[in-house]
């Protein structure tokens, strides 16, 4: 970037790294060429990196202000410049840490003197990756209340060039399905959400690249928002296909008021670069999430099989059941219990009891605490289900504090799902949340399952839903430093708030509620692009599923979910002999494999979204053990064979796959022969350096 004559922040380069040099000359040549037209200086001309609306640039602004002189009317020019050794981090936000990366940051400040409205943007870099993180921070220096309606936190504005886009709309039990569209001439494309949290229906991701970029090749730029609630990834497209592509806080219903001197901090965007491709991308962000953005002490190590009593029990359980359940699973080879949904308050179905955090004796006469004595009695640890930021009309929480739900004043409520939301801005209702579960969790609880189960209606306010999330990320930021020990993992309906943002205080998220192996691949395939493999709940569950009604075999059940966070979701004790065998065996392979699943770089070799298959490998970091997954869900009689090419081997190394010996540049070029001779097919094909 660099600062014109006007003192405006202007965009010069992005893209492949260039030789360390001074570019001043360069780029002011470019600016006096491209900025000054005969009419006159236009900013709408030249690539801003922070730009407004209505002084002399007329496309999409980063920012909105609305000013005590009643116009929305703001210059920023450049003020002051610092960088600084290490990371930024914002109050309050889940952000990108340092741990043991070299990065640096710079801090570009910006006034408009007329308002005396400050804002500083926000870059850091690493020397490890190929990524900017940026933010903004809005101060205001006036004497004056001023209004932000529109905060941004990146801005990045790109040359005439042909492009697609890539983003991840789906819905419930149909999460992350990856669509790409041409950009086209004067197109506004807003990939966004305002449902409250991030949201099943749009992913805060998206990746723009050249129009031949693939899977390993050409140039992709990433977009990922660590952030949880309504979020926008904005695109506009210029005549002469000029890109303006701005990410933060969606602008719809969106208003902050800061007084003299307050500040507003925006969530940090996450810009990727590659020129291998969308796997370049891929791979990039999932070793940043991976190893800087979860803090959990179980970021990187390796964490509990587990097995959840949802769909093998429903509300319909006792002590004794569950116990019952817990040792077929200890002779399994399965680590942990989960005690999900309607242990709590009047809890027997999803009408009642949301929001009274105490046990029902009735059903679970020795306690939480005794419960969780046995289950470690019979050798397992155990974990259990919460929906803290809910309530339901017929609690006692609500009949006590009908005031602590979100609503507007003389209007009803609206209801979804039986219950309705706590309004988490208000401090006793997070303090209540905090102490509540804080007596849950002191039971030997080793693990919890968070959920959130309907969209945000009601808010009473423009900007109410940021001044939710902070309340929500200060009740994680709580809970997750008492309790430090435990395995946190998200979960709203499934995979509906999937997002970088939970993945600072909780390390994986449960995927999908839809856990049919068939739609499992395409699932995981689309989230993979951008989350981690070890951040994604998989469990096997039953068949006829229990969401679409298909019937897979259990090896598959089983192979598709080997790669996430391996766990289970039936009634063990209805398996068959033979299912129960092929549970133990994908036990103990899960158990030789996690690490290069969890640790190792991801590449995905068939997409279930073009073909009847999905294949995706997994290769370690010294290249010595790579693994291939592979399933298919269609076959016809007559399936020619397919042959799958790893990639990421070295190529002078011998894997051995079985008895047989190959080198490593012929399996990349004439690749694994999978004979897709049958439906509900998987093979997991280990290769391991000699």
């Amino acid at each position: 970037m660099t600062v014109g004559e006007h003192n405006d922040l202007l965009h010069y380069y992005y893209g492949k790294k260039l030789a360390d040099r001074e570019y001043k000359a360069i780029a002011m040549k470019d600016e006096n060429q491209c900025a000054f037209l005969p009419e006159g200086y236009t900013l709408e001309n030249y690539r801003q990196e922070y730009p407004s609306y209505g002084y002399s640039d007329l496309k999409s602004p980063a920012y909105d202000v609305f000013n005590s002189d009643g116009n929305n009317i703001s210059m920023l020019k450049v003020t002051d410049i610092k960088i600084k050794d290490g990371v930024y981090n914002p109050c309050g936000l889940p952000h990108i840490l340092q741990k043991d990366n070299t990065a640096q940051t710079s801090y570009i400040t910006l006034c408009d003197e007329v308002i005396n409205l400050e804002v500083t943007l926000i870059y850091t870099v690493f020397d490890e990756y190929d990524v900017i993180i940026r933010s903004a921070e809005f101060k205001n220096l006036s004497d004056k209340p001023i209004r932000i309606d529109r905060a941004y936190s990146s801005c990045l504005e790109l040359y005439t060039e042909k492009r697609d886009v890539i983003y991840f709309p789906g819905s419930w039990a149909r999460e992350r399905y990856m669509e790409r569209a041409e950009i086209r001439h004067g197109e506004k494309i807003d990939i966004s959400n305002a449902r409250g949290g991030s949201g099943h229906n749009m992913n805060p991701f998206a990746i723009v690249c050249n129009e031949n970029a693939n899977e390993n090749y050409g140039e992709a730029i990433g977009f990922s928002l660590i952030y949880s609630g309504n979020h926008s990834t904005y695109i506009e497209s210029d005549a002469d296909l000029n890109l303006r592509i701005m990410q933060g806080i969606n602008p719809q219903d969106f208003s902050y008021t800061l007084n003299p001197n307050e500040n507003l901090e925006t969530p940090q965007s996450v810009i990727c670069y590659s020129l291998n491709g969308i796997g370049g991308v891929s791979r990039e962000l999932n070793r940043l999430y991976r190893n800087n953005l979860c803090r959990s002490k179980w970021a990187n190590k390796d964490r509990p099989i587990l097995i959840n009593n949802w769909e093998a029990t429903y509300f319909d359980f006792t002590e004794d059941k569950l116990v019952s359940l817990a040792k077929t699973a200890k002779e399994t080879g399965i680590e942990l219990f989960v005690l999900d949904d309607g242990w709590f308050g009047s809890r027997n179905d999803d009408f009642q009891g949301l929001g009274d955090w105490f046990v029902n004796k009735s059903k679970l006469p020795s306690g939480i605490d005794g419960l969780s004595q046995k289950i470690n009695d019979v050798g397992l640890k155990f974990g259990i289900w919460i929906e803290p930021e809910m309530v339901n009309p017929n609690s006692d929480l609500f009949r006590a504090h009908p005031d602590w739900v979100i609503h507007v004043p003389n209007r009803q409520p609206t209801l979804s799902r039986n219950q309705l939301i706590l309004d988490l801005t208000r401090k006793e209702v997070r303090d209540y949340i905090v102490k509540s579960i804080s007596n849950i969790l002191s039971q030997g609880v080793s693990y919890v399952k968070w959920d959130m189960n309907r969209p945000m209606t009601d808010m009473p306010r423009p900007g109410y839903n940021y001044e939710y999330t902070l309340g929500y990320y200060d009740i994680l930021d709580r809970l997750t430093k008492a309790f430090p020990h435990i395995l946190f993992e998200g979960c709203a309906s499934g995979g509906g708030r999937f997002d970088p943002g939970m993945l600072y205080y909780m390390p994986q998220t449960w995927t999908s509620d839809d856990s049919d192996a068939a739609e499992r691949l395409r699932i995981q395939y689309g989230t993979s692009i951008v989350y981690p493999y070890s951040s994604m709940g998989a469990h096997v569950s039953a068949v006829p599923n229990h969401q679409i009604g298909r019937i897979t075999s259990f090896e598959m059940r089983c192979d598709v979910a080997l790669p996430g966070q391996f766990g289970f979701e039936l009634d063990l004790n209805k398996c068959t002999d033979h299912e129960l065998e092929i549970a133990k065996k994908k036990v103990r392979e899960y158990r030789e494999l996690q690490e290069v699943f969890h640790k190792g770089d991801c590449y995905r070799l068939k997409s279930p979204f073009e073909t009847d298959l999905s294949a995706v490998e997994f290769v370690s970091e010294d290249k010595k053990t790579a693994v291939v997954c592979i399933s298919s869900y269609k076959a016809t009689a007559y399936s020619p064979d397919e042959f799958i090419k790893p990639q990421g081997l070295c190529e002078n190394a011998t894997y051995r796959i079985g008895e047989n010996s190959y080198d490593g540049k012929y399996l990349m070029n004439y690749g694994i022969v999978f004979r897709n001779d049958r439906e509900n097919k998987s093979e997991i094909i280990v290769m391991r350096a000699e």
